[in-house]
């Protein structure tokens, strides 16, 4: 028997924990040769608050990561954004978010609208290659700014 809950499946009666899906954009200025990456300041949870990340959040149930992704970039910044190739990670292409969250990220470019702080973010601020760690981000996003830093110029 399978019940399927927010982040725990149980089977027969054992709970085995299965990592809530994440997806972030990482929103540069050029999918092929980026110098530029969009970075948004936490408003919430508290224990986040004034944290950088990447725009973007949790899948939904029966959503597609990809659709997800678009959905979460208009819900927090009010903009339309052009896919690129995934930023794999270690864990089968995603980036572990501690032991409950595994993330997903694309390169994004915006194509529609000008990027503004709508929900889940006060401040946002565009960073070159030598501003990366100008910022506090998440500790667990660093593994994933590492990665970016590698592809831009």
């Amino acid at each position: 028997m399978t019940d399927q809950k927010a982040g725990c499946l149980t089977i027969m009666d054992d709970p085995v924990s299965i990592p809530v899906q994440v997806v972030g954009a990482a929103i540069v200025d050029d999918l092929t040769v980026p110098t530029t990456l969009l970075s948004g300041r936490r408003l919430e949870p508290p224990a986040l608050a004034g944290w950088w990340e990447l725009p973007g959040g949790k899948v939904e149930p029966g959503e597609e990561p990809q659709d997800a992704l678009h959905r979460e970039i208009r819900e927090e910044l009010g903009v339309g954004v052009e896919l690129g190739a995934r930023v794999d990670g270690p864990l089968a292409g995603a980036w572990p978010l501690g032991d409950r969250y595994v993330m997903q990220v694309w390169l994004a470019r915006v194509t529609k609208g000008e990027p503004r702080p709508l929900a889940g973010h006060d401040q946002l601020r565009v960073l070159t290659k030598a501003e990366l760690y100008a910022v506090s981000w998440l500790p667990a996003d660093l593994q994933v700014i590492e990665a970016l830093a590698g592809l831009m110029v």
